[in-house]
């Protein structure tokens, strides 16, 4: 067995997400099972190189993981040709220069989303990418979910028949920072820093339908921002210039409607943090994390409206569970191998820029039809 080390350049891992999902459970976990496989008698070995911008953060985490290198010169690290693949997950407002750069380089990229903060933006990053020949992806994580993977076999085994709609329930209450330490950066909650539940949530709505039930065709949504005032890091109160909240409504190609409610304004009363209902003429289903239960209508109970009466039904006790069938890897490692493999042997993949450009075009869509107050078509992108 033959070991081939491939050196990636991770940008913003002293964040939580590039930090625990990315690097800690991800590329870390790969080097821990003794690398990817390849099939053909080669081991890939990720040796991630950390780059930010605090010094003491990157030495600590480097220090912590037994990592040797660590850098703050993002220019010097893209001129190392040892360096093969260049990941990002900064704040959006820092990503789009990061990824030119690369591309520049010709680097490989590996990228969360958005991958920029305007549409003209994510498709030149497309553009240029293909135009270099160099390989890009965008991270999708949440099709990779145990949920959403079983349900994506409920579509593809034509359990729903026609599907007529899909209902999306995400968010939880995010602390004001005063009473109690807000649990996500306060950057979230300010537009000139490239916040907002739009523009973050937005691009995983895109790729989520587009992926499992058909292409966005049209969007109507309102944006707004419910808690006006937070507390940042240090305590200090600020102005929110955000939206917390989104409530969209979406036609996808083939003529089945999404509504999806986004918010970090909202207390959870579901099962888990986000939920997709998917009602077809044959049958429903409800996903979320990790969990897909279904009802198909020989099994489906015939309510009657009676408002006089206590219900006597248990609904939710008469939806059969999905089993696993399988085991499921940790979303975000799952598509790192794929990507990976795509690197290293060519296979298909299918999550690029210009996938992510759909995301940012969606969100932007989304903003512009809540300050419009209208439904505005959503046209099929091309390089």
């Amino acid at each position: 067995m033959t070991v081939r080390t491939v050196r990636i350049a991770m940008n913003g891992v002293t964040g939580r997400m590039g930090h625990r999902q990315h690097l800690v459970r991800s590329l870390l976990a790969l080097r821990e099972q003794g690398g990817l496989d390849l099939g053909d008698g080669t081991v890939l070995m990720p040796e991630p190189v950390l780059v930010g911008r605090r010094a003491h953060a990157l030495e600590a985490l480097a220090a912590r993981y037994g990592l040797t290198e660590w850098s703050t010169d993002l220019d010097a690290v893209l001129a190392d040709p040892t360096i093969e693949i260049y990941f990002d997950a900064q704040v959006t407002s820092a990503r789009e220069a990061a990824l030119k750069k690369a591309i520049t380089a010709g680097k490989h990229l590996y990228t969360e989303k958005p991958t920029a903060t305007g549409l003209d933006g994510a498709l030149e990053l497309a553009r240029l990418a293909t135009r270099a020949g160099i390989k890009h992806g965008v991270v999708q994580d949440k099709l990779f979910l145990p949920g959403l993977l079983k349900l994506k076999r409920l579509v593809d085994g034509g359990f729903f028949g026609r599907i007529l709609s899909v209902r999306g329930e995400f968010g939880y209450w995010v602390f004001e920072g005063d009473w109690q330490e807000a649990q996500r950066p306060s950057w979230n909650y300010r537009a000139e820093d490239g916040g907002g539940i739009v523009v973050d949530m937005f691009p995983h709505w895109e790729y989520v339908l587009h992926n499992l039930f058909g292409r966005v065709t049209s969007v109507q949504a309102h944006a707004t921002t419910h808690i006006p005032r937070r507390r940042d890091e240090r305590g200090e109160p600020y102005e929110a210039t955000a939206d917390d909240a989104a409530y969209g409504i979406f036609e996808l190609e083939g003529g089945a409607l999404a509504q999806i409610n986004s918010s970090w304004a909202v207390r959870v009363h579901r099962d888990e943090l986000v939920e997709f209902q998917v009602d077809g003429t044959e049958g429903s289903a409800v996903a979320g994390l990790r969990r897909c239960r279904a009802q198909h209508r020989s099994a489906t109970p015939k309510p009657v409206w009676n408002p006089d009466l206590p219900a006597t039904e248990r609904f939710r006790e008469q939806w059969q569970e999905v089993p696993d069938n399988g085991d499921f890897d940790n979303g975000f490692k799952a598509q790192w191998e794929l990507f990976l493999r795509h690197v290293a042997l060519g296979t298909p993949y299918e999550w690029d820029l210009l996938a992510g450009a759909r995301g940012v075009q969606l969100a932007r869509l989304g903003l512009r039809s809540s300050a419009e107050g209208r439904r505005l078509a959503v046209p099929e992108l091309s390089l």
